[in-house]
């Protein structure tokens, strides 16, 4: 259950307009303000059904979340993530190296101050007090189209205690959800052959005469 920058790229594409363009972040301890997400995710327009997708406000904080049942909760990413295991979490996925915590929220600070691009989710188990699950929509403006956008999905990562739950699949629903209701004319991503089933299920499919090249440094 995670993505990786080896492989094919895989995209969807939609012709809709925005409905939600992002707004400052009101919450300064998340990545992006939540209330994108409450605008932007309803449960009726997932693409699948699960046991439990309740989104949830605290008026005091001004925080808005989704309740997954199970002690789990799906929200933006937030710079004391650090210390719920964050990084330990993407080192399933790839190399992360020695980050200490004045690093993570320095580049934390530096990603929250381009709005509108950054939109990085994380399923958080509140009980172990731990980040499971994460995945990241990148929001990329151009000038084409019509000075539209598109998408990227990034670094879907599961923790290996938790596989087994959907969490892969809620994450990229709710990716691919948000990245069409911020108005991203396509979605596309890279991933190794044997998860191909996996995002054609949101229809990514591999396109006709593209090729995903890479150069590493």
């Amino acid at each position: 259950e995670r993505n990786s920058l080896v492989g094919s790229e895989m995209c969807i594409r939609d012709s809709g307009k925005p409905i939600v363009n992002g707004s400052a972040n009101s919450n300064n301890s998340y990545l992006f303000d939540s209330s994108i997400l409450a605008k932007s995710i309803n449960t009726n327009e997932l693409k699948f059904s699960y046991d439990k997708f309740e989104l949830k406000f605290n008026e005091t904080t001004n925080e808005y979340w989704f309740d997954l049942g199970d002690n789990l909760i799906l929200r933006p990413l937030k710079r004391d993530d650090y210390e719920r295991d964050y990084l330990k979490l993407l080192e399933q996925l790839t190399v992360v190296g020695n980050i200490s915590k004045e690093q993570y929220e320095s580049r934390f600070d530096a990603m929250r101050s381009s709005q509108n691009t950054y939109f990085t989710l994380v399923v958080v188990d509140q009980q172990r007090n731990k980040v499971a699950a994460s995945t990241t929509l990148v929001f990329e403006q151009k000038f084409i189209r019509m000075a539209s956008s598109r998408g990227r999905i990034e670094d879907v990562v599961v923790d290996k205690s938790y596989r087994g739950k959907k969490l892969s699949k809620i994450l990229l629903d709710v990716a691919c959800l948000l990245s069409k209701k911020l108005g991203n004319y396509k979605l596309s991503l890279e991933c190794k052959d044997d998860l191909r089933p996996l995002y054609e299920q949101f229809e990514f499919s591999l396109e006709p005469n593209q090729n995903y090249l890479c150069r590493r440094f």
